[in-house]
């Protein structure tokens, strides 16, 4: 697998050394700087809050190879939606015991592939699933999804995927107790960016009862899986939300014989990603009376971008800038566009920033996530570059 080489830092990663060494300045693409060391420390922070529960990684958050070799390579698992997934995982020699698919909908042929490569977990919400299931993978095991949301995510999922935990999930579980499948445990997502503490306890709870039911059929239910919707870029909020998480689980599920995993995504990659991009074009906006009112900034990269996540994942971006001594300096009203001719290929309307300059280098922190996966070169302009770190 070809994958660029690691630099490597001590302490600290000075992105503006980077900048300059990368000579930035001089590029019309836009540079990516990719943290590996900041993944580790997420995963230390992930063992330290939630021990009893293992990592599978989201591999959709950010599918670069470097990044799920480094994961690999800590021992985490890892949540996969489709054939591409799961062989790039594969390739990185992780065994398929490591592996959840974890998407309720799959084509034939993706389950061909993993009863071929024997990923035996896979999540599933729905009969008709249940009775292609029956048909092409008989031997997997089976892992009921339920429908528990949060009050407050950034990507709400519940109206895609997960079955009513108090009616359906039962009649999911006799359906394939009758068409004689394994159903090893249930599983659920309360949205991507979840912020309402509570979510996890009322989710937790509705999966308590569920594995009830699955016990009066027969069923040794073994697995819980939590879903995602952790943090990436506030560590204080990830320890709230893992306190009650913890609290959850030791109230309902005392059987260590248990085992309860969690998809994260954002948590391990969003701020391992800083993006770098260059104004390319200016224009200042006046009111009727003639004083600057707005300054418009065009830089290489947009919406269709790197940026893509404003539109997927309802990110709002922060942008620095690098000119020395601007502490002093007047800040105006800034609008962000992207490179292409879309107007839709707006990147943020709501910032202040001194009156920079075309060739002025922007910084976006927390870009690690749902940006490389859904980036394209619409209009022609080029994808950004990555280089990759890691601290001594």
């Amino acid at each position: 697998m070809e994958v660029s080489s690691i630099n490597y830092y001590e302490h600290v990663l000075d992105i503006r050394r980077v900048i300059d060494e990368a000579q930035v300045q001089d590029c019309d693409e836009a540079l990516n700087i990719c943290d590996l060391s900041s993944v580790e420390r997420k995963f230390r922070l992930w063992q330290q809050q939630l021990p009893r529960i293992k990592p599978y990684y989201a591999v959709k958050c950010n599918d670069d190879p470097r990044i799920v070799q480094t994961l690999a390579a800590l021992g985490v698992g890892f949540d996969c939606a489709s054939k591409n997934e799961l062989k790039l995982v594969l390739d990185c020699d992780v065994s398929p015991e490591r592996i959840i698919f974890a998407n309720p909908c799959r084509p034939i042929s993706h389950l061909d592939y993993a009863k071929q490569r024997q990923v035996l977990k896979g999540t599933v919400d729905n009969e008709f699933e249940i009775y292609k299931l029956h048909k092409h993978y008989p031997n997997s095991n089976l892992i009921v999804r339920f429908k528990s949301e949060a009050k407050a995510a950034q990507c709400p999922l519940g109206d895609k995927f997960g079955c009513d935990a108090d009616v359906d999930a039962s009649a999911l579980m006799l359906l394939a107790k009758s068409l004689d499948l394994t159903v090893t445990g249930t599983s659920f997502h309360v949205g991507s960016g979840c912020t309402e503490l509570e979510a996890y306890e009322r989710a937790i709870k509705k999966a308590k009862n569920i594995f009830k039911f699955g016990e009066l059929l027969g069923y040794d239910l073994k697995l819980l899986d939590i879903g995602g919707g952790f943090p990436g870029s506030d560590d204080e909020q990830f320890v709230k939300i893992a306190a009650n998480v913890n609290r959850a689980v030791q109230k309902h599920f005392v059987d260590k014989r248990i085992e309860i995993i969690a998809e994260p995504g954002r948590f391990f990659v969003a701020a391992a990603y800083t993006l770098v991009c260059k104004i390319h074009a200016k224009r200042e906006v006046r009111n009727a009376a003639g004083k600057l009112d707005t300054v418009m900034y065009y830089l290489n990269d947009g919406v269709y971008g790197s940026f893509n996540c404003i539109l997927y994942d309802h990110q709002l971006v922060t942008a620095q800038h690098y000119l020395e001594g601007a502490e002093s300096l007047p800040t105006f009203k800034s609008l962000i566009w992207g490179p292409s001719c879309d107007a839709l290929d707006k990147i943020s309307e709501n910032l202040r920033l001194p009156n920079l300059n075309r060739g002025d280098l922007l910084g976006f922190p927390n870009m690690g996530a749902y940006t490389v996966p859904i980036a394209s070169a619409f209009n022609g302009f080029p994808l950004p570059r990555t280089l990759y770190f890691r601290a001594i």
